[in-house]
């Protein structure tokens, strides 16, 4: 299986910009995306971006903020987060889908996990 490293995470204040980075132990042709889970709640899915760039996906709560990208070259996603909130505080991960489009369905994703990178928004 693919192995993943998040990094980027720290901790901000309200309406500052940070930007995540998960890199793919190898090349893969499948969407990718990024989740977070906040202490004492189930992991939410945040974003996605099919292999190609023709398909993304994002939660409600992070349309107009937030924005994934890929570079397929380094094997790698990122997730440009703005204007974060205390509510985007959480542990980020990235994942692989088991299919080529970007989807929130979590069934279309693996059921393995990076360690996450950290992400504190103080107000």
């Amino acid at each position: 299986q693919v192995q993943l490293v998040e990094s980027g995470g720290g901790l901000v204040q309200a309406g500052a910009s940070l930007r995540l980075s998960c890199a793919a132990s190898r090349r893969t042709l499948y969407a990718m995306g990024w989740f977070r889970q906040a202490p004492g709640k189930e992991r939410e899915f945040v974003a996605a971006k099919s292999w190609s760039g023709a398909s993304t996906v994002y939660a409600d709560s992070v349309k107009g903020r937030f924005t994934i990208s890929r570079d397929n070259v380094k094997n790698t996603v990122y997730l440009q987060m703005n204007s974060l909130k205390p509510e985007d505080t959480a542990l980020y991960y990235c994942n692989v889908a088991k299919g080529t489009t970007a989807t929130m369905d979590s069934a279309n994703w693996r059921d393995y996990w990076g360690q996450g990178t950290q992400v504190t928004v103080s107000s």
